[in-house]
């Protein structure tokens, strides 16, 4: 009984990550069906890329997941934005596509997600299954729920950069951006307790409003190492307040986010907020 309960929680949560990530690529469908062609080029958070750049990685990034080969093309040495190994693989396709028409952009958009989503219908891989991910330099093995989990939160991320620099705010609480805010929590105690040093035995609260409310405590035990929860601590070391879209733009990199309340251990703070980025 406990296996076929496993097996329907782990089929659960495949189909969750399948339909949080439907949603979110067709509400970008939808944000994109009546842009002028002006405004593909509007500047986006990411650096360098501007709305076509960032539709561009999407339908590239579903691309090679559908086994299609990367595109022939000799990316220019000159993109201030294009630092490391990881950036010249996720631009070359970006690049490929700077000279595509709003309507050529459109519609490769819209059959690479009629493509995706049938293969993700017919896919009969079990969430833990491993499965290649062909990353550049990033590629791995993983968890089948993990890929689609990744893809989930790429794909969230990149409809709120095309929403800021659109100005159609929207889907701050979709299933999508649930996940996404699990995905970056995940990743809180490390930021506190190794990158920005939080000492032994110390607390850090966060206080999120918005279209997500959330309190957490990331708690550092006498190891050093760092665990997160849910509960309330009374006078934590530090104490951060803050907005939800304010969260997700400070731990993915994005412009200069708004205001954050500190309390407390003020350097601590410092630490935390310059090193909140999770995201390559």
């Amino acid at each position: 009984m406990t296996d076929q309960t496993d097996h329907q929680t782990d089929s659960q949560t495949v189909q969750g990550y399948i339909d949080a990530w439907t949603h979110s690529v067709e509400s970008i469908i939808e944000l994109l069906s009546t842009l002028p062609e002006d405004s593909w080029n509007r500047a986006t958070e990411c650096p360098g890329w501007s709305v076509r750049d960032v539709v561009s990685h999407i339908i590239a990034l579903e691309s090679e997941l559908l086994g299609d080969p990367r595109p022939i093309h000799s990316l220019p040495r000159d993109l201030r934005h294009v630092t490391s190994e990881l950036a010249r693989y996720m631009e070359l396709p970006v690049d490929k596509r700077r000279c595509h028409t709003a309507l050529e952009m459109t519609s490769e958009l819209e059959y690479v997600v009629i493509r995706r989503s049938r293969a993700l219908r017919e896919a009969r891989q079990t969430a833990g299954e491993l499965v290649r991910w062909s990353a550049g330099p990033l590629s791995r093995e993983l968890p089948y729920a993990t890929l689609l989990k990744l893809r989930t939160f790429d794909v969230w991320v990149h409809e709120q950069d095309l929403r800021r620099a659109l100005a159609t705010p929207g889907n701050l609480d979709s299933p999508a951006a649930r996940i996404t805010r699990d995905h970056l929590l995940s990743a809180l105690p490390a930021v506190i307790a190794k990158r920005a040093g939080a000492p032994a035995g110390s607390t850090v609260t966060l206080d999120v409003t918005g279209p997500l409310e959330f309190l957490r405590t990331v708690r550092v035990d006498p190891t050093g190492r760092a665990t997160l929860d849910a509960t309330v601590t009374l006078a934590p070391d530090v104490q951060l307040s803050l907005d939800w879209e304010t969260y997700l733009r400070l731990a993915c990199g994005r412009g200069r986010p708004g205001p954050v309340k500190a309390e407390g251990d003020q350097e601590l703070a410092a630490r935390i907020l310059a090193n909140f980025a999770v995201t390559p």
